[in-house]
C-alpha cells in the first residue's frame, strides 16, 4: 500500500516514498520473481486458481505525483497497480490532512489517461475521503455509489474496485459497497471483516529497506487469514443503498 512519491523531507504521515526507494522495492519484488499488478488482475489470476507470483500494487488517494514519479518506476519493472482516486476533489489537494504539505490531486484529464495505461487499474476512494463508519446513509450512499458513477462516467469504463478511507470499516459499510456493485475492497490491517470487501494490506514506506521487505513479507505470511476467492453472497434485503443524489459532487475540477 502506497500514497505519494516524491519529496519525503516534509511527511508527518509518513506516507511519502521517493522515487529512488520505489525502484528499489519494486526491483526488490522482480528479483524474488514476484510482480505487481493492478488488484483487479490480481483477484482474477487468483479466481483462477493462478497467480501465486504476483503482489497487488495499491496506490491511495490519487496523487498526481504518481504520474510523473511512479508510472515511470512501475514500467521499468513491469509492474501494475491500482491507484484508488477522489473524484469529488479533481484537481484538489489532501485537504483532510491536518498537518504536513498540500499535495496536489489528479485532475480528470490525469484520470482518464491513466485509466488508458495499460497494466494500471482506476479505482474508488469514496468521492472526498471521510470516515464512512461515521457517515449518516445518505452520506455513505453518496461516497461509495456517487463516487462509482462519476468514475465510470469519466473513465468510460466499469470501477470494480474500493479503498476504505483511513482503513476503516465496519459491516454496515461493507454491505453498501458490495450492493453498490464493486467487486472487491480494500482495507489496512486485518480485523472482524474478512473476504473480497476487506482485503487487507501492507503499508511500505520510505524506511521500507530491503530487510524491512523480507521481514513484513514474512509477517504477512503468519498473521493474514486466508481471504475467500468464492463469489460473495448475495447482499441481505434489508441492506439499502441510499441515492447517492443527495450528496454527489459533479465532475469538475477543484478550483
Amino acid at each position: 500500500m502506497y500514497h505519494s512519491v516524491g519529496d519525503c523531507s516534509d511527511d508527518p504521515y509518513r506516507i511519502t516514498v521517493s522515487p529512488d526507494r520505489l525502484d528499489r522495492q519494486l526491483g526488490w519484488l522482480r528479483r524474488r520473481g514476484l510482480r505487481g499488478v493492478s488488484m483487479a488482475d490480481l483477484l482474477a489470476a487468483r479466481a483462477r486458481g493462478e497467480g501465486r507470483d504476483l503482489v497487488g500494487l495499491t496506490f491511495d488517494d490519487g496523487y498526481a505525483d504518481f504520474t510523473d514519479n511512479a508510472l515511470p518506476v512501475l514500467r521499468r519493472w513491469d509492474c501494475g497497480a491500482t491507484v484508488f482516486v477522489l473524484p469529488g476533489r479533481l484537481g484538489g489537494t489532501n485537504e483532510w490532512d491536518p498537518l504536513g504539505p498540500r499535495k496536489p490531486l489528479l485532475t480528470a484529464d490525469g484520470i482518464r489517461e491513466l485509466a488508458d495505461t495499460e497494466g494500471l487499474e482506476i479505482a474508488s476512494h469514496g468521492l472526498t475521503h471521510v470516515d464512512l463508519t461515521e457517515a449518516d446513509d445518505a452520506l455513505l450512499g453518496a461516497e461509495v455509489g456517487g463516487s462509482r458513477a462519476l468514475l465510470s462516467e469519466l473513465t468510460g469504463r466499469e470501477v470494480l474496485g474500493f479503498c476504505y478511507p483511513y482503513g476503516t470499516v465496519d459491516q454496515r459499510v461493507a454491505d453498501v459497497v458490495r450492493a453498490a456493485g464493486y467487486d472487491y475492497a480494500c482495507a489496512i490491517d486485518p480485523g472482524p471483516l474478512t473476504g473480497p470487501f476487506a482485503l487487507p494490506r501492507v503499508h511500505i514506506g520510505e524506511n521500507d529497506t530491503s530487510w524491512r521487505l523480507l521481514l513484513k513479507y514474512r509477517l504477512n505470511r503468519l498473521r493474514r487469514r486466508p481471504v475467500p476467492l468464492t463469489p460473495p453472497e448475495p447482499v441481505p434485503t434489508s441492506v439499502s443503498l441510499p441515492s447517492p443524489a443527495s450528496g454527489e459532487s459533479p465532475v469538475k475540477e477543484t478550483p
